[in-house]
């Protein structure tokens, strides 16, 4: 099979992206889509996403995560896909799609990609840390140092531990900072740190809001190893809506690859 594909990253969680709009890619197997995100023995990747025809949307969002296994919503992968589209012309400055987590707003400013993500409604505080979903399941815990963070060991223990092994959870360590927050992720699917985390970066964001006791808008600033981003939301008390997950998306190379 002769694929056509396009790599895509948003502050260097990167993506292979495939416009399968004509439906013939939708048959890839687990065992084709790991080879083809293998950085050693593939194109390398963080996912893999397929761009789709859908009914009554732009386009629908098929996202698959490093192991080969279709997963829940991407934050940077769906702004990475906003990016394709406009630059297939099959959007203008702003988009409606639907990925697996719901239907999705987005838009286009230049470099900037906004991307609308899901109401939060949930979030939970145990002992040191939370849990809550923004499209994908998350723990977060707050650190003085990022830095200091062995990353991989201690993401991997959370991840692989009871109740989370079954189904596997992103663990985000967040240090607070004087303008905002610096987040490291442990991916489960990638199993190991990503330079960055869409779906993490809300989460964290979220968390963050929490500690400052007030309703209202807020505006957090996120630095991840891969760049800055940022996240709008509004609070009411432990439900969060109207949240924005910005930053850049970039196209990096396209090729093909035969499988």
């Amino acid at each position: 099979m002769h694929i056509p594909f396009y790599k895509y990253q948003g502050t260097g969680n990167d993506f292979i992206l495939i416009d399968d709009r004509e439906g013939d890619f939708s048959a890839l197997t687990q065992s084709q889509i790991a080879k083809l995100c293998d950085r050693r023995f593939g194109i390398g990747a963080d996912g893999l996403i397929l761009l789709q025809l859908q009914s009554g949307y732009d386009f629908r969002m098929q996202y698959f995560n490093a192991d080969g296994n279709e997963s829940t919503m991407c934050g940077n992968g769906g702004r990475c896909i906003v990016r394709f589209a406009f630059d297939l012309k099959i959007i203008g400055n702003s988009t409606l799609f639907i990925a697996i987590d719901g239907p999705h707003d987005a838009e286009v400013e230049n470099d900037l990609i906004k991307l609308k993500m899901k109401d939060v409604i949930d979030v939970r505080h145990i002992d040191d840390y939370f849990i809550l979903n923004t499209g994908s399941p998350h723990y977060v815990t707050l650190v003085k140092d990022a830095n200091a963070v062995n990353v991989f060991f201690e993401g991997k223990k959370v991840r692989n531990s009871l109740p989370f092994n079954a189904e596997g959870i992103n663990v985000n360590f967040v240090e607070q900072q004087e303008n905002g927050i610096k987040v490291r992720t442990y991916e489960r699917g990638v199993e190991n740190e990503t330079y960055s985390c869409g779906t993490g970066v809300v989460a964290s964001a979220i968390v963050n809001t929490l500690n400052k006791l007030s309703d209202g808008k807020h505006l957090i600033q996120v630095t991840t190893l891969g760049g800055e981003l940022s996240v709008n939301l509004i609070r009411e008390g432990n439900r969060f809506n109207n949240i924005w997950l910005n930053g850049p998306a970039e196209f990096v190379f396209k090729g093909l690859v035969i499988i």
